[in-house]
């Protein structure tokens, strides 16, 4: 019998270490110094001049560039002093610019504008500089910095042509529209959490019509998309979340947007970490661990903590590694959800199955005589192997076979299999930590992989995967999948 846990919240771990804090100054109608008069001082001065500022040059002679900025700027007015810049220009100003070639008037100009207490970039020479520009994606009031911390400027401009073709232009305009409403709707006196469900609709619509122009109707509908959520989960919701079997980038869209508006996540031990970092922040993680042959939470325990959190009001995201509906409890969840009245919801993920596989680069099923998938627990409630397993299936040769929970009990299933009549020499691979950087595969027969599992224990969560399709796998020349280690019967 396991032993008794309880659940605990779980503190993540913080941020990693940031090159430089992104941080987007409010500019309109401050002032703004730029010394220098070449085309890199004059298109700092056009950034400042869009976000608004009233720019100061400073320049004995100005290019053509700055000449025709200062005759039209693109917002804030551009003024152009033929001399060079003195202590008293910096007062009142909010950021300075320089565009110098010697360190030495480099230097001068960030000291000066330093003890000023004014922040000062100097063009390309990082070592004088108290913020940095980086490279922008412009669908104004959505802007996108990019910051390679001086190292890879390059880079950075290559980042934000991925993100300019990823990013629609009709963005700009919902994003003003998400301006110019978010005082009428905190004016109807939703609260938070419905305000921000109202912007989860919002994003998800405009995220999917990026090139329709918003309008009043598109507001009410949101709104009362989100007032008939509100009568409905009242009491709060659970939502089954599949986090997939490691890999973060398999999770799914609507597994995303489920944990992005949780206010509470129940995860098991078995979701990988990195997961995590999708989940609102603000969300509450709780550890609710079920742990093969450990310390685990009783599930009437995590099925009574749902059903409190829902009823009152949280909206609860249970996340389970892999697919919820592949021996996950979900039966007994949904059951306890439904008979206290609490809406809850299923997002399926990516099985431990498919992402082993995938990682393979072995099809499941094949059309010339692999006809049938199956999936297995490998043990019972009591820790042993099920009593009931329908043996004569096991071992069908046409049937690709999926255990569960394998690595206690494999070694008697592959012995009740061979006496089943499934051939001793038949393909067999052990994936632990699938899609994971720590991912292992053994590849042996049914017969040799009990001695293989004993011999190479590796911790983490393990499906054992049986069938003809898996002979290139267990061979010692495969070559195909991209794991962390690997091993060849």
């Amino acid at each position: 019998m396991t032993a008794p846990r309880l659940p605990t919240e779980l503190h993540p771990p913080r941020m990693d270490a940031l090159a430089r804090l992104p941080v987007f100054l409010a500019l309109e109608g401050k002032r703004a110094v730029v010394a220098g008069g070449n085309a890199q001082a004059a298109w700092k001065a056009e950034l400042l001049s869009a976000a608004g500022a009233n720019v100061e040059v400073f320049a004995a002679s100005a290019a053509d560039e700055l000449v025709g900025l200062a005759q039209s700027p693109t917002r804030g007015a551009v003024t152009i002093h033929r001399r060079r810049v003195t202590a008293d220009d910096f007062a009142g100003a909010a950021v300075a610019v320089g565009a110098f070639e010697n360190d030495g008037d480099a230097a001068q100009f960030a000291a000066t504008a330093r003890a000023r207490g004014v922040p000062v970039n100097v063009i390309d020479k990082p070592a004088f500089c108290d913020f940095a520009f980086g490279a922008i994606v412009n669908r104004s009031p959505l802007v996108i910095g990019i910051s390679t911390g001086g190292a890879a400027p390059a880079f950075g401009m290559a980042v934000r042509a991925k993100i300019e073709a990823m990013i629609p232009r009709g963005f700009a305009r919902w994003a003003e529209a998400a301006r110019q409403w978010r005082g009428t709707l905190f004016a109807t006196g939703l609260s938070y959490p419905r305000r921000r469900r109202f912007w989860q609709i919002f994003a998800r619509y405009a995220a999917t019509h990026p090139d329709r122009e918003p309008c009043q109707s598109n507001f009410d509908g949101f709104l009362a998309e989100t007032t008939g959520e509100a009568a409905r989960d009242e009491h709060g919701s659970v939502t089954l979340v599949g986090a997939g079997p490691g890999d973060p980038e398999l999770l799914t869209l609507r597994a995303v947007r489920a944990l992005q508006s949780a206010d509470i996540i129940l995860l098991d031990d078995l979701v990988a970490p990195d997961i995590l970092d999708f989940a609102r922040r603000e969300a509450k993680k709780m550890l609710v661990g079920k742990t093969g042959h450990g310390p685990s939470c009783r599930q009437e325990e995590i099925n009574a903590l749902m059903v409190t959190l829902a009823t009152a009001g949280k909206r609860v995201v249970r996340l389970k590694g892999g697919d919820p509906m592949i021996f996950g409890r979900a039966t007994e969840e949904i059951a306890a959800c439904r008979v206290a009245g609490i809406p809850v919801e299923v997002v399926p993920g990516i099985s431990a199955a498919q992402g082993a596989a995938s990682r393979l680069g072995v099809s499941l099923t094949h059309r010339e005589g692999v006809r049938r998938l199956q999936y297995v627990t490998g043990h019972a409630s009591d820790g042993r192997l099920p009593a009931d397993i329908d043996w004569k299936s096991i071992a069908d040769p046409g049937a690709t076979t999926i255990v569960y929970m394998p690595v206690k009990t494999y070694a008697a299933f592959a012995a009740a299999a061979i006496a089943a009549g499934l051939d001793a020499a038949m393909p067999a691979v052990a994936v632990i930590n699938a899609t994971r950087p720590d991912e292992t595969v053994i590849a042996a027969t049914l017969k040799d992989l009990p001695h293989r599992l004993a011999a190479e224990p590796v911790p983490g969560p393990a499906v054992v995967m049986i069938g003809r399709v898996f002979a290139r796998a267990a061979s010692a020349d495969t070559a195909s999948a991209p794991s962390a280690s690997r091993a060849a019967g």
